[in-house]
């Protein structure tokens, strides 16, 4: 068993849309990977939903009450 996961690479929904026949989900990864040898080699991918906008409010990371 792998003890170093794979790391996760976010490609565009149309390409995901476009490689999907060669794709299966899988669950436990919440991520897709390759049919037939995916649960050993190969890559898991996941759909980039990541926002390209710049935020424009507060800034809100390392935040502490007081």
């Amino acid at each position: 068993m792998r003890t170093v996961k794979r790391p996760r690479r976010y490609i565009n929904r149309r390409l995901l849309t476009l490689v999907r026949p060669f794709l299966r989900y899988s669950i436990s990864r919440d991520a897709f990977v390759l049919r037939g040898v995916g649960s050993t080699v190969g890559p898991v991918l996941r759909a980039d939903r990541r926002s390209r906008r710049a935020y424009s409010g507060v800034e809100r990371r390392h935040a502490r009450m007081a």
